[in-house]
């Protein structure tokens, strides 16, 4: 969603670079920059103006002119005020001292909230809660029978005692759910209430009847982050007519400009804090605006993929793979390439995980057109192929090959392109699992990898020569044992000596 944002923030960085010093008119073109690019995203315009303003006054003060690298200080200063627009620190919520939890959605037709309660319930019950949706939109056709699909597809339970349609009173249906929650010990309670295509004073009316029956804990304002200036009018209206305490973004993942969810923090002084960016029911997280800031400005969410794999992946399947490559690269099968890329595909999009990695930004266009199906077409190969041609690749023939192709539908050369780049992979692997560094680094001493060199044999009959290069001369002699300058003496390291030039570098004692 904020992908021109990304690029016009990006560009306007880019410029800056190599300048050793930055002078005002440097600071006042890039403020201009940033600020177009803001109003282009569509963030409300009080916001660019305040944002700007600050951006302006740290960056003419001492902390970028002192800088050893202006425009990295710069750089800092935008993340530092876009997380302060985002809300600053995470805000988790709050939960009730007596069980049940009551948590209300509130927002406009349309914005996602009946989804998104399968969603919030799915995620509490990751996190060890058990969750009741509560069927109060009784206006919309079919609202109940889509909560009640939604709760089933999430694994949890549904209060939905009205037929909806026009049925049924929401106010009672609401305040029966907390008398189930506590029958069946349901700990969160999320009240599904009904929305309107605008602002009337009859959906103002229902929704604080309802939240003046339950008292809920917290009131979760739903906004659809591709309404654009509207989400910040329609926020302002909740919070004087009904109020709300934090802000969940549904629809994250469209391609709408989006800078108006950057908007509605800042303008209603209430924290955003979920966010929906998919259809699926796990495409759903807590909103931390220090990684959504990083993301915006190209710098990737390290942090969100590490918690992503952690709840994909389990400990003892790591350990096991480790253990794998460790004992040597022919450990690892195309038995266990295939169970990683089924995890990784468990893990989501791949187009969004590579997203997520730093440095992405410019290469959006390739991610973007990445097509998804080459990982079922490798999964379709490897399952074409025999248990023992999986264990050992290297027995896959020229007749094997048109067998796996047939079998798996793709060509021959397909088949073959998999097998060398599972040998590649696996080599590389097992070189960072012993310690080594990537292909072409040299190893860490101490941690493995690495070429190991045989130390070369000296001649005989002349005897070894002596270099000229005094690093060089120390290491011969190390090698054989000697200490510098003498023969047949052990090496002593307390006698070892850097040469000049490098004492030279080193600070005084």
């Amino acid at each position: 969603m904020f992908d021109t944002l990304s690029d016009r923030l990006a560009a306007t960085f880019k410029n800056l670079r190599g300048k050793g010093r930055l002078s005002e008119a440097d600071i006042d073109a890039t403020a201009r920059e940033i600020r177009v690019a803001l109003l282009e995203a569509d963030v409300a315009l009080p916001v660019v103006r305040a944002f700007i303003q600050r951006v302006k006054e740290r960056a003419l003060g001492a902390e970028v002119s002192r800088a050893l690298n202006p425009s990295q200080q710069i750089v800092k200063i935008v993340n530092e005020e876009l997380v302060a627009i985002l809300g600053g620190e995470t805000r988790r919520l709050r939960f009730a001292k007596t069980p049940p939890t009551v948590l209300m959605l509130a927002g406009l037709q349309g914005a996602g909230k009946t989804t998104l309660a399968g969603k919030l319930g799915r995620w509490l019950k990751t996190q060890g809660h058990a969750p009741l949706l509560v069927a109060c939109d009784l206006q919309r056709p079919n609202a109940v029978n889509q909560l009640s699909v939604v709760a089933e597809r999430a694994g949890v339970a549904v209060f939905a005692p009205e037929p909806g349609n026009g049925v049924g009173d929401p106010v009672k249906v609401a305040e029966d759910s907390l008398a189930h929650a506590r029958d069946k010990q349901y700990d969160v309670v999320i009240v599904d209430t009904a929305g309107r295509l605008g602002i009337d004073e009859e959906m103002m009316r229902q929704a604080a009847d309802i939240r003046d029956a339950v008292r809920p804990d917290e009131i979760l304002f739903v906004v659809d982050a591709m309404i654009g200036q509207d989400a910040v009018t329609t926020a302002e209206a909740f919070r004087d007519g009904v109020g709300f305490d934090g802000v969940v973004l549904s629809k994250l993942d469209g391609d709408a400009r989006g800078g108006a969810a950057l908007s509605v923090a800042q303008v209603t002084g209430r924290q955003i804090m979920f966010a929906s960016n998919g259809e699926k029911l796990d495409e759903f997280d807590a909103f931390h605006p220090d990684r959504m800031a990083s993301r915006i400005l190209g710098m990737g969410d390290v942090l969100s993929l590490i918690e992503q794999a952690e709840r994909t992946f389990s400990q003892q399947e790591a350990e096991q793979l480790a253990g794998k490559l460790a004992k040597g690269p022919k450990e690892f099968t195309l038995d266990d390439f295939l169970q990683q890329m089924e995890q990784v595909r468990k893990m989501g999009s791949i187009s969004k995980l590579l997203g997520m990695m730093p440095g992405m930004g410019q290469m959006r266009e390739q991610i973007n057109n990445l097509d998804e199906r080459e990982v079922d077409r490798t999964a379709a190969i490897i399952k074409s192929m025999t248990p023992a041609e999986r264990a050992d690749p290297k027995i896959i023939n020229g007749s094997r090959r048109v067998r796996i192709a047939r079998g798996s539908g793709v060509d021959v050369s397909a088949v073959k392109g998999l097998v060398e780049r599972f040998f590649e992979a696996r080599k590389m692997m097992s070189r960072m699992a012993q310690g080594g560094g990537l292909p072409g680094m040299p190893g860490i001493p101490g941690m493995g990898g690495g070429a190991r060199r045989k130390p070369k044999q000296q001649k005989k009959g002349k005897g070894a020569r002596r270099s000229g290069n005094p690093m060089k001369r120390q290491a011969d002699e190390r090698s054989t044992g000697q200490r510098p300058g003498e023969d047949g003496a052990a090496f002593d390291p307390q006698s070892f000596e850097l040469p000049k030039e490098f004492r030279d570098m080193l600070p005084p004692k």
